[in-house]
């Protein structure tokens, strides 16, 4: 039912359906007046054909005039038997007394003699030039009724002496109207059939390049550009069709170019390592990059379209979003928080049309965390090396100004400020070399002299060393002992002996001066999976937890004071990680305020068959 409504809806039907009404009124509008015409000219025609020649008014008239009326009547009744006019039924002659004195029915004879009550034949014998012309419907006939008076000359005038009345069936005549309306009719008939179906194939031939082209624009609207509108021929249709194929051809270049941009802009703001959002002229976020949502801390990107910035940022309470659009101020967020730091640096700027149009705000979130904490690294790091060197310096510059005022000529004080001047002075050389060998690091320009070394003598030959120094100390108050727990497997690990030997002296140099006197010091080496694992473990102080995060930092000491007095610069354990980290491993600590401490060294390694020995051959 709705298919058959559609099509009663489509311009197929509407046309052929305008045409076939034009067609039908105009068929019935020429239709009426030719009928309408044709009657009348029938009618007139047939008027002319029931009228009596002159001279039977003129032989009629003398017969009314007679004085005689027997005889009178007679010769009447001659003349209209004489009348041949088969068109005529009846024709009556009454005088001016209104006496019928003859009349054409010879079945009607009774009638003469009598008086008549036609109104016309009244009016007649007044008007001298009346005339009248009726049509009378009787027993389902009609008759059309001349009443024409007859005038004759008496004297110098003309003097009306009787009414002539002719009644003549006019059925022949509509008849014949009858018969031509009903070709006419037919004919209509034929035509408007004939011209509905040219209407239906003329609309047909008009609609069907509309169809197209309608299906053509709908495929466009889909995106689908492949199909073109046939060209029928080159008129207006065509020339619409024509336009349609180029602006498909049109259409289809600048979707392809809009979403080779669309593309290389997503693209862009999805390897963008700063965040990037879009916003309406109201503030609502329209468009928001990966990064971004990392920054914002947010999952999905429906978790940020259609929220305000001011919101999204959580900057109500500073800004609101007309101070955003008029000011356009670089912005510092700090949404660090206890187990994350963050600092985001917000760029501002509008999006405006050459009119000036405001529609919207682009935001940049770029992410200055790492700049920051180099900074104030940099700065503690500026403070550390001048308090570092200050303090020796001002002890070095005491003790020369005290031998310069002659301290050097008292053989029990000179040898004790030279003593310490040497001391301060060989401390800053090691800090100084420690802080160059860190800066080579830091601008990679430390070489490694990398070979494949059995971890497990390497340990043993450093831990040896050390249990030589503890033997040979000079302070006994103060006893150490090394255990070491060692796999029975060999692994080899691929690393730079000095540099590696320097951090496990870092290490165990750390362990001795803060662990009291009997303790153990415990190293390990075990293997799990593909890493080497070291491990030294000591019985000293701790770190209490709040600075464990810090420990490698540079300059970073837990107990200031006992630290510089013990002759460290505070730069170990930095240096110890960057090694380890040059050697593709990882170097933690696991801490216990009072109760000691571990460092862990993770190195990767290769697991070595001694069937492979390169000396084997």
């Amino acid at each position: 039912m709705q298919r058959i409504f559609r099509s009663f809806q489509s311009i197929h039907f509407k046309i052929a359906l305008v045409f076939a009404l034009m067609l039908l009124v105009t068929l019935e509008l020429v239709g009426a007046f030719f009928v309408h015409q044709l009657e009348q000219q029938t009618r007139k025609t047939f008027s002319t054909q029931i009228q009596l020649q002159s001279y039977v008014n003129q032989s009629l008239g003398e017969q009314l005039m007679l004085s005689n009326q027997s005889k009178a009547n007679r010769k009447i009744h001659t003349i209209l038997t004489d009348v041949n006019n088969q068109n005529i039924t009846e024709i009556r002659v009454i005088d001016v007394k209104g006496t019928i004195r003859g009349t054409s029915d010879v079945n009607n004879q009774q009638i003469i003699g009598q008086k008549t009550t036609d109104n016309n034949v009244k009016n007649a014998l007044s008007q001298r030039s009346y005339e009248k012309e009726n049509v009378e419907v009787q027993n389902g006939d009609r008759y059309e009724v001349t009443t024409t008076p007859v005038v004759t000359v008496q004297g110098n005038h003309n003097a009306i002496v009787g009414v002539i009345v002719v009644r003549a069936n006019m059925e022949s005549v509509y008849k014949s109207i009858n018969n031509i309306t009903g070709i006419y009719i037919y004919a209509s008939i034929i035509a408007i059939i004939l011209g509905v179906g040219m209407a239906f194939v003329i609309a047909r031939a008009i609609t069907r390049p509309i169809e197209e082209i309608n299906l053509q624009t709908r495929l466009i609207a889909d995106g689908d550009y492949s199909g073109q509108v046939k060209i029928y021929g080159n008129d207006e249709l065509g020339q619409l069709a024509q336009a349609v194929n180029v602006l498909s051809d049109r259409v289809e270049e600048s979707t392809a170019a809009s979403e080779s941009e669309r593309r290389r802009l997503d693209s862009v703001l999805a390897h963008m390592s700063d965040g990037v959002l879009a916003t309406d002229r109201r503030g609502n976020v329209t468009i928001i990059n990966d990064e971004a949502l990392t920054l914002l801390g947010l999952a999905h990107t429906e978790d940020a379209v259609g929220q305000s910035i001011i919101d999204l940022l959580d900057i109500g309470e500073e800004y609101t979003l007309r101070q955003l659009l008029e000011k356009q101020e670089e912005l510092v967020l700090d949404l660090s928080q206890v187990d994350h730091e963050l600092i985001l640096h917000v760029y501002i700027s509008l999006i405006q049309r050459a009119s000036g149009f405001i529609s919207g705000l682009v935001i940049v979130l770029h992410d200055v965390t790492e700049q920051e904490k180099i900074e104030r690294d940099r700065k503690a790091f500026v403070s550390n090396v001048s308090h570092e060197l200050r303090t020796p310096l001002t002890s070095v510059r005491s003790y020369i100004e005290a031998l310069a005022d002659g301290a050097w000529q008292d053989p029990e004080v000179a040898p004790s400020f030279l003593q310490v001047t040497q001391d301060e002075t060989e401390r800053m050389i090691r800090m100084i070399n420690d802080l160059l060998a860190l800066s080579r690091m830091d601008s990679g320009t430390t070489k490694l002299e990398l070979e494949y070394v059995n971890l497990n003598e390497l340990l043993n030959y450093i831990l040896n060393r050390f249990d030589m120094i503890i033997e040979k100390d000079d302070h006994p108050e103060k006893q150490y002992s090394i255990k070491r727990e060692f796999t029975d497997k060999d692994i080899w690990v691929e690393l730079d002996t000095d540099k590696f030997t320097q951090v496990v002296d870092n290490l165990m140099n750390n362990a001795i001066k803060y662990s009291p006197d009997g303790s153990e010091i415990i190293v390990r080496l075990l293997q799990t999976h593909n890493y080497a694992i070291l491990s030294v473990t000591d019985q000293g102080l701790g770190i209490p937890r709040k600075d464990v995060p810090k420990i490698f930092d540079r300059f970073f000491r837990v107990d200031k004071a006992r630290s510089r007095k013990q002759g460290g610069t505070g730069l170990g354990l930095a240096i110890s990680k960057e090694v380890v980290q040059l050697l593709g491993g990882r170097i933690w600590v696991d801490s216990v305020e009072g109760k000691g401490s571990t460092f862990y060294i993770s190195l990767p390694f290769e697991k070595y068959d001694a069937g492979d020995d390169w000396d084997a051959e």
